[in-house]
């Protein structure tokens, strides 16, 4: 079972692709804040359809909005969140959604645990020989092992 984790964002979306306990590919789909917001979204939704072509993945699994401090952040978040919805719709790939607590809970046994840690764990999961980057490539790799574990 191929696996996609999309770590949603409007001006980076980051994704990672594993297929039982390994790294296929992982990277990041980027907007500038310059963009009209239309413009982003149809960005995030072209990349992340060529990506899905490419790697056939199987499933999905997408980093939910758990809690924001700043409303406008939450509204881009969920802009790009319904965009990506629709693009997993239309390629026919089941998804399956965990918040923040929830995928960290899963690779360390504790909700809590720092950015920095999870790489870690990500690293030792997948065997790699260097911590995954960029960040949001590799929260996009824990949500996939998260929902791998899951499954």
């Amino acid at each position: 079972m191929t696996i996609i984790g999309i770590d949603p964002g409007t001006a980076c979306t980051g994704w990672g692709i594993i297929k039982k306990k390994q790294l296929i590919d992982c990277g990041l789909i980027k907007t500038k804040p310059s963009q009209e917001t239309g413009h982003r979204l149809t960005i995030i939704h072209k990349e992340l359809f060529d990506i899905l072509k490419k790697y056939q993945p199987d499933q999905a699994a997408v980093e939910t909005i758990y809690f924001f401090k700043n409303p406008k952040s939450v509204l881009k978040v969920s802009q790009a969140l319904g965009i990506i919805f629709y693009t997993l719709n239309k390629a026919e790939i089941s998804v399956k959604e965990y918040t923040p607590l929830q995928v960290k809970h899963n690779l360390s046994g504790y909700g809590r645990t720092d950015k920095t840690e999870i790489q870690k764990l990500v690293k030792k999961y997948l065997k790699l020989k260097k911590l995954p980057k960029p960040k949001h490539a590799s929260d996009a790799l824990a949500i996939a092992i998260c929902h791998q574990c899951s499954a």
